[in-house]
């Protein structure tokens, strides 16, 4: 009995080794797929984890300002009809309307109001009048002024398509058809039409809207700031065969913070802003 004790004493004793053996193979299986494991991450990338190429383009597009230009591009808001190009997008912040691109027929921007600033006139008139956002900039900008010793006055905002015809033929009737081109919009074409854009000058020199404005103290500040609360000098200097209009430093035009910003630091114009 004592060589039976024996020998299953044994044999339990060789199971329980050959048993310790192969488990302890299993984990060095593992190990070795762990390490390997690291080996990978830390070496060459697989291509197909790789970052994309255009991972750079995929963050441009959720700029807001490349957002902006891509909803708003010039090729993508206008229409062909009846022979003339019309926008379709007459009350986006960014709408382009010039020479070439005309307002809807019988567009009225659908919220106007008056802006609490400082007109050069008393009365009632249309031309007191922008849409409630650009108004609503058009305090802070002449707020600020004042806080930086600029007197600014509003000169005229709106412009109907009814004015605007009476205007343009006023310039064609005095100036003759080519200057009144350069200096004055086709009814339908006109960006003050479009509650937007409001034409700003100083006591300083008469409240006049003319060059002259562009090199005083505070046609100078306007040009340096406007930016910064969502306006842009809409026709600068030498910008003429871009813009189709002469040099106009009492202009300015609402078109947000991010894009004004933008503009004025890349010293373009809203239409090379939203050129394809």
């Amino acid at each position: 009995m004592s060589r039976m004790k024996h020998r299953r004493t044994a044999t339990m004793l060789l199971l329980l080794a050959l048993s310790s053996v192969l488990v302890l193979g299993g984990c060095g299986t593992d190990a070795a797929k762990e390490k390997g494991s690291e080996t990978t991450q830390t070496g060459e990338i697989d291509p197909a984890l790789a970052p994309k190429d255009d991972a750079t383009t995929g963050e441009e597009a959720n700029d807001p300002v490349t957002s902006m230009q891509t909803e708003n591009a010039l090729a993508q808001t206008v229409e062909q009809q009846n022979g003339k190009a019309i926008v379709n997008n007459a009350e986006s912040m960014l709408v382009v309307v010039n020479k070439e691109r005309s307002l809807p027929d019988g567009y009225e921007p659908p919220d106007l109001v008056e802006p609490n600033v400082k007109f050069s006139f008393s009365e009632e008139h249309e031309k007191r009048h922008m849409r409630k956002e650009a108004a609503e900039a058009l305090e802070k900008l002449f707020a600020n002024a004042e806080e930086n010793n600029i007197e600014l006055n509003a000169v005229s905002g709106y412009r109907s398509y009814k004015r605007q015809q009476s205007l343009y033929n006023y310039y064609v009737d005095t100036q003759g058809e080519e200057y009144a081109s350069r200096v004055s919009a086709v009814p339908g074409t006109s960006e003050h039409q479009t509650g937007l854009a409001i034409d700003v000058s100083s006591p300083s020199v008469g409240n006049v809207l003319e060059e002259v404005f562009g090199g005083s103290v505070e046609g100078k500040w306007l040009a340096e700031h406007a930016h910064e609360f969502g306006f842009i000098i809409r026709y600068p200097q030498d910008g003429e065969a871009i813009t189709g209009y002469l040099y106009e430093p009492w202009h300015i035009r609402y078109v947000g913070v991010e894009a004004a910003t933008a503009i004025y630091n890349q010293k373009t114009t809203l239409e090379q802003f939203l050129q394809e």
